[in-house]
């Protein structure tokens, strides 16, 4: 069985189990957790977890932030100054954090979005290097209503996630989902 079948059955089986609904926000979160090196896979199978959300009783919504920052960038004033010298981007870059946030917190409170969906963020990996993955989320935990998956390209140990299996990582209260069931 390949990692993303894997990711995709343990995941199944989490979605049928009963949602607390008296947890914390942050308590909420998902982390679908996989091999970056995995990312075309997964994204093929998407689908899948949506059907298997669906089977599970529960309403899916999804984000993709992948090409936020592009979009983000074509219609910035200064977008000309910031490719001719890039470090000055540096001092916009939380405007671009404020930008990703919005766009979460649009999907967490958009119409039919309540206690029993899941909200998905796929493409999270594409905020390495432009804003932290840790604040982001910390921001929007507060507005979970139901689940919010992140599929999370990197690792974890125990409450530690590591983003891209590239940088420090942070403790977070959220539930790891792995292929192999380990938490």
């Amino acid at each position: 069985m390949s990692e993303i079948e894997g990711l995709l059955k343990a995941y199944e089986q989490f979605v049928r189990l009963p949602w607390d609904r008296a947890l914390a926000g942050p308590q909420k979160v998902w982390f679908a957790i996989y091999d970056p090196g995995q990312e075309r896979r997964l994204r093929l199978r998407i689908t899948e977890f949506r059907v298997a959300t669906e089977g599970a009783k529960h309403a899916w919504a999804q984000i993709d932030l992948t090409d936020t920052f592009a979009e983000w960038m074509a219609q910035h004033e200064y977008r000309d100054i910031y490719f001719e010298q890039p470090d000055d981007l540096e001092l916009a870059l939380d405007d671009y954090a404020m930008h990703v946030s919005e766009l979460i917190e649009h999907a967490l409170q958009a119409p039919g979005v309540d206690d029993q969906t899941v909200v998905a963020i796929i493409g999270i990996g594409s905020l390495f290097g432009l804003t932290r993955a840790s604040a982001l989320l910390e921001k929007v935990a507060p507005l979970i209503r139901g689940r919010l998956l992140v599929f999370f390209p990197g690792q974890h140990d125990g409450a530690n996630y590591r983003l891209l299996d590239a940088r420090d990582g942070w403790n977070y209260l959220a539930i790891p989902i792995t292929a192999n069931g380990e938490k």
